[in-house]
């Protein structure tokens, strides 16, 4: 999951985004309206988190910018105007969900996969490949029943390649599912982190290959 959060507050923004990483949860930060209207575009976001007090004006009167630049990610409310008619005001404006200050990180996590769950019948919940298994809901890799061990990078990278088998993932687009737009990527980051995740995947007999095409990216698929 890759969410754009508008937070102005530096404190609450990076607690936010560590504890949402460890949950293996992208988060592109933001703090201003100008800027999260500019880089709402740049990504299809599964969701989109906004502050209402912000330095430049009303969260709420984001929205309707968002929807007519074709931003079609559903949007959280996560703000301290908790009240009965701050809630009913974030609703009627657009917003899809709304979450007041103080809350638990566990409670917005649930509202964050609700809000991006699709339907069953446009998304596949598990995707097999070789005797690789990889549950698209529950963010778990397997090789016969017996789940995989593998970092916040691998799978977030692994995760990219099984919703293409037998495709070519582009390098750029595997770097954006595996890194924040603020992370320093070193020029063989991504290669490393595919690297170990072949090793893993070679251990178990996983039945699959990841192959490197030239100047392109690479694909995931089963080995013969």
């Amino acid at each position: 999951m890759r969410i754009l959060l508008l937070e102005d507050e530096p404190e609450m923004a990076s607690a936010l985004k560590a504890a949402l990483e460890r949950r293996q949860v992208i988060v592109d930060h933001v703090s201003t309206l100008a800027d999260a209207e500019a880089v709402a575009e740049l990504w299809p976001y599964d969701v989109v988190v906004l502050d209402r007090r912000l330095p430049d004006g009303e969260g709420l009167d984001l929205i309707p910018k968002l929807r007519n630049l074709g931003v079609a990610a559903p949007i959280l409310m996560l703000t301290a105007l908790g009240s009965i008619n701050d809630r009913v005001a974030g609703l009627d404006a657009g917003a899809d969900d709304y979450l007041s200050k103080p809350f638990a990180v566990e409670e917005l996590m649930a509202r964050l996969r609700a809000l991006a769950r699709r339907p069953v019948s446009l998304k596949a919940e598990q995707t097999k490949v070789g005797r690789l298994i990889y549950d698209f809901r529950h963010r778990e890799a397997a090789v016969d029943d017996k789940p995989l061990d593998l970092l916040r990078r691998e799978r977030l990278a692994l995760e990219a390649l099984m919703r293409r088998p037998g495709r070519t993932v582009l390098r750029a687009t595997l770097e954006e599912s595996v890194y924040a737009m603020e992370d320093e990527i070193g020029s063989n980051a991504l290669d490393s982190h595919l690297s170990r995740l072949r090793r893993k995947l070679d251990d178990v007999g996983a039945g699959v290959e990841i192959r490197a095409i030239r100047n392109l990216g690479y694909l995931l698929r089963a080995t013969t």
